[in-house]
């Protein structure tokens, strides 16, 4: 036996701890460093689960019924396992229409009715207050043993209420459920030190439970093998490790058990706070999913070793199986662990309490209290002073009287029960809520009628089947009416109503409660369809992944003045929290001041939104509605509505497709604006250069017509010589003006094309003995480098061998060739460089497809280019012949000043002509175009070679220049191509 002394100072202690860690984690979040946005910490809180029900009714339920105690906590596992889609769901919902408990939930998804949010919340006081009972029962058991003594024997004798230790343990749990859990009126603003509290308690009641359990096993015996050993000995707890337990194996009971624990893991108002309203981020669900089962396979792992070794211990008879962990190592002189068994205890019942009140004093204040204080006309008028701290004050006040009820409760029948079975009752209440919130969240057909008419036919089948028999057991009824039923009809007994028979009193309860809310919530709900704002509701919660709260269609429709929105705000959340509201929704729309909001159904809906994370969707609809002029909505206004949204919809689609192909468009037309520009500029450039090109012969042409017609003596070799040069600039003009008709001709596709086999060493031959007064006018140099060898195929006819002049040298070029070739190399001044001089010495011929004429025009164009950049003298240019299976190639380098790099993309386009601005030469900018179109006509390409690909024999002058190529493919030799019969 401890001193009441130390175990009450132990107790404060402890409870002074919690006060400091909900202290610490409110500064924290108060710094935007917080705590509970963290999954470890969610999930810890998710264990407030783990009640005195767990920590000292399941070893009790062990000792009575062996793994019986186990579906308590396999429901749990399965629901946040298979179930956690439907917890996401709920906290979408949640967080998108700032739902502050699981009363607003459902009167929020059926049309934010205030009569189905205060019966939900009647329901869950009447529910819930026998479990807040059960919590002090433990802790008020646990002090008594401790204190007292007795072993855990029979109860104790009852005192007066001024010295009963549960009273003053309820008026501290309210103090700071007041303190940490009703400190701000907006419950959808985060409790930050309750939370933390609550999972630093869940870590203490797990070591603490935890510690007893090894002591157990280890302590007072020697390992698990050696307890289970004993156990099987005697058959009565050999009996406990079957689930047979003396008959068959109760399927029924077993799955009940654990579909009302599924139910009630989701649905506690407790567990519904802290999974849904406290959750901060969604992701953190996926590590509650495995941590939550893990902490409840942890805490539960020893329950039925510390149930067997207690029965061992103990050798059964009167000793209460609910008190072993606190009465074995009291046996044993273990006092401080069982001091540290108590504090794990009461952690364990103080955590439920305190969220337990402050989710239902949250329902009571807003749910019952508010909508009466709303008929109070001073209230719902624009006049009054701020609202604020009346409605804290009634949230406090609802604190109180929750923790007082469940005193009461526990006085009037909590000695009649065991932990377990008080438990019981409360979870096959909230059971109740799962039809109309399991339909709302997934059937758009709910309806407000058939939720309210279920949940009353649930309630009253509870109240009926399991909550009166409990009372009538506990001495306050007459409990004739058990087994005879009232008036004496046996078929309303409760336990076997309408002779239903074979089941346990919970199992029997629980099939006709959720039997009729199911049957008649489904049925009502499609006797008669939903009402506008039903059907609204239903749209938004059921496809709320589609949704959020800025893309869903607002369900509104009437008047409102902003000013009036904004006094409402004020009177309830504060002067300066509802202006800093009114400011960013401002900000949001782009005005500049809130006055300037335009109050449109979209405005109505956010101050609605938010004013029911103060005082409820029920109240915040009523509240508003009291300052704007609101029209009724009908099924079709709401289809209607959906219409118009989706057609809104459809046209912003629309207008973000059109406005990316305008954004194209733009960008193409951007583009094309560019190029005209630089065709504008080509034009002028080559406008300047045609007409200076035109002006200099005619020019000439002018000068010496006018001189030998004003000269009539002129002697006529001057005269001949005139004429020599007039009809030389003549030719100049028709080479210009037909260059000009050639590209147009081209272009437009009208050209004529004389297509022929064309022997390309012949063409080369020709085209350089054709220069070859213009390179000997510029001291230039040309070397000419032919193929040694003909690829396969390449052949058409053999031609006879001619004899090398004189004098000519082999040399070996590259030129950008892949391998060694045989050339003729001579001065341009030597006599003997003519057509004759070059003939090649190869045995076959290179045929290509072409015109010979065109084909003559590209090699000219290439060899006149080379001769007007190469430097005088010192020029020099070679010109090289290539061969492969499948087509020629001819290059054309020089060693002028070459092409710049940033010019090189433009050599080609018309008009463009090379060389600076000062030595540009003569030329109209379009022979090298002309000559890439015919060169591209025949199935072939024409290039500007990179200076790393050029002839290294040329890389010793100061400039490499530039290095023209053209491909084209060869013709198939005449046995290839079979004239068809």
């Amino acid at each position: 036996m401890l001193s009441p002394a130390l175990v009450i100072s132990a107790s404060l202690g402890y409870l002074l701890i919690l006060f400091a860690v909900a202290y610490w984690a409110d500064w924290r979040g108060r710094q935007g460093r917080s705590v509970i946005a963290n999954p470890w910490v969610y999930a810890l809180s998710l264990a407030v689960y783990c009640t005195a029900w767990t920590y000292f009714g399941s070893v009790g339920r062990a000792a009575t019924g062996g793994v019986w105690f186990l579906p308590i906590y396999l429901g749990p596992t399965l629901a946040m396992v298979l179930g956690w889609l439907v917890v996401r769901k709920m906290i979408r919902i949640a967080k998108t229409y700032r739902i502050t408990s699981i009363a607003d939930f459902v009167a929020s998804r059926y049309g934010k009715s205030q009569l189905l949010a205060g019966l939900i919340t009647v329901i869950a006081v009447v529910g819930i207050v026998p479990y807040i009972a059960l919590q002090l029962k433990a802790v008020s058991a646990g002090y008594a043993l401790l204190t007292a003594g007795g072993m855990g024997g029979t109860a104790q004798a009852p005192v007066h209420w001024s010295q009963d230790s549960a009273l003053y343990v309820a008026l501290v749990l309210a103090g700071f459920a007041m303190v940490f859990g009703a400190r701000h009126l907006d419950t959808t603003e985060r409790h930050e030190g309750m939370v933390a509290a609550i999972a630093f308690e869940s870590v203490v009641k797990l070591a603490a439970f935890l510690s007893v359990g090894l002591f157990v096993v280890y302590g007072l015996f020697d390992g698990l093998p050696d307890l289970f050993a004993q156990a099987q000995a005697v058959p009565s707890l050999q009996q406990l490790l079957r689930l047979e337990q003396g008959g068959q194996f109760v399927w029924a009971q077993w799955f009940a058990l654990t579909l009302l624990s599924m139910l009630s893991v989701v649905f506690l108002p407790r567990q519904f706070q802290v999974m849904v309203v406290e959750n901060v981020r969604e992701s953190h669900l996926r590590r509650a999913v495995w941590v939550f089962p893990l902490y409840l396979l942890l805490i539960n792992l020893l329950v039925l070793p510390i149930a067997m070794g207690g029965l061992l211990y103990f050798g059964g008879g009167a000793m209460n199986a609910e008190n072993f962990v606190l009465s074995l190592p009291l046996a044993a002189g273990q006092h401080a662990l069982a001091l540290f068994v108590f504090i794990g205890g009461l952690s364990a019942a103080t955590g439920m309490v305190i969220v337990e009140t402050i989710a239902v004093s949250t329902m009571v204040s807003n749910e019952l209290v508010l909508p009466l204080l709303l008929r109070w006309r001073h209230l719902r008028s624009g006049a009054g002073q701020d609202l604020s701290r009346l409605l804290l004050g009634i949230r406090r006040a609802a604190i109180l009287g929750v923790l007082v009820l469940g005193y009461v409760y526990f006085h009037l029948a909590g000695e009649a029960y065991a932990l377990v079975s008080i438990g019981l009752i409360s979870f096959a209440a909230v059971a109740q809520f799962a039809p109309p919130m399991l339909g709302g969240m997934y059937w758009k057909g709910g309806t407000r009628r058939g939720a309210l008419a279920g949940l009353l036919v649930g309630f009253a089948m509870w109240a009926y089947t399991l909550m009166l028999p409990s009372i009538a057991k506990s001495g306050w009824l007459d409990a004739g009416f058990l087994t005879h039923g009232p008036w004496g009809l046996e078929w309303l007994r409760p336990e076997q109503l309408l002779g239903l028979s074979g089941f346990d009193g919970l199992t029997h309860s629980m099939f006709w409660s959720l039997l009729a809310n199911g049957v008649t919530y489904v049925g009502l709900s499609l006797w008669r369809a939903p009402s506008g704002h039903e059907a609204s509701q239903a749209l938004l919660f059921v496809d709320v992944f589609q949704r959020t709260a800025m893309s869903s269609p607002v369900f509104w429709r009437g008047r409102a003045r902003t000013p009036d929105l904004l006094r409402l705000c004020e009177r309830l959340l504060g002067t300066e929290k509802a202006r800093a509201l009114f400011a960013g929704y401002a900000r949001q729309v782009g005005v500049r001041q809130a006055d300037a909001i335009r109050p449109n159904a979209q405005f109505v809906q956010f101050v609605e939104t938010h004013l029911a994370g103060a005082v409820g969707s029920a109240s915040a609809r009523v509240l508003v509605a009291s300052v704007a002029e609101e029209e009724t909505l009908s099924p079709d206004d709401v289809l209607r509505i959906l219409d118009e949204t989706s057609q809104i919809r459809a046209y912003s689609r629309a207008l973000e497709d059109k406005s990316r192909s305008l954004e194209q468009a733009t960008a193409e037309l951007r583009e094309a604006n560019n190029q005209l520009q630089s065709l504008d500029r080509l034009k002028d450039d080559f406008m300047s250069s045609v007409t200076h090109e035109l002006r200099t012969p005619l020019t000439s042409i002018r000068a010496l017509a006018e001189l030998m017609r004003d000269d009539t003596d002129m002697p006529t070799a001057q005269r001949q010589q005139f004429i020599g040069i007039i009809v030389a600039e003549t030719e100049r003009l028709t080479r210009l003006v037909n260059q000009v008709l050639d590209m147009a001709k081209i272009e437009a596709g009208h050209a004529d094309w004389h297509v022929a086999a064309v022997d390309v060493r012949a063409l080369v031959e020709q085209a350089v003995a054709t220069t070859v007064e213009m390179f000997r006018e510029r001291a230039a140099q040309v070397r000419v480098s032919l193929p040694l060898e003909l690829p396969p195929g390449a052949c058409a006819a053999e031609e006879s061998l001619a004899t090398r002049p004189e004098g000519q040298v082999a040399s070996r070029t590259t030129c950008g060739a892949q391998g060694p070739h045989l050339g003729l190399s001579a001065p341009a001044s030597d006599p003997r460089f003519s057509d004759a001089s070059l003939r090649c010495l190869l045995p076959r011929t290179l045929l290509v497809e072409a015109d010979p004429d065109r084909l003559m025009q590209v090699l000219l164009n290439l060899l006149s280019n080379a001769a007007k950049f190469v430097p005088q003298p010192g020029g020099e240019v070679v010109v090289v012949l290539e061969a492969d299976a499948r087509g020629v190639t001819v290059s054309v380098q020089d060693n002028g000043p070459g092409v710049d790099p940033a010019q090189a993309p433009l050599v080609f386009d018309r008009f463009h002509q090379g060389g600076d601005a000062a030595h540009r030469p003569q030329g109209t900018g379009l022979g090298l175009p002309i000559s890439r179109q015919i060169i591209e006509h025949f199935g072939g390409r024409l290039w500007l070679e990179t200076s790393d690909r050029q002839d290294p024999s040329l890389q010793p002058t100061p400039a490499t220049g530039a290095c023209f190529r053209f491909w084209l493919p060869l013709s198939l030799p005449a046995a290839d191509n079979p004239t068809p019969s």
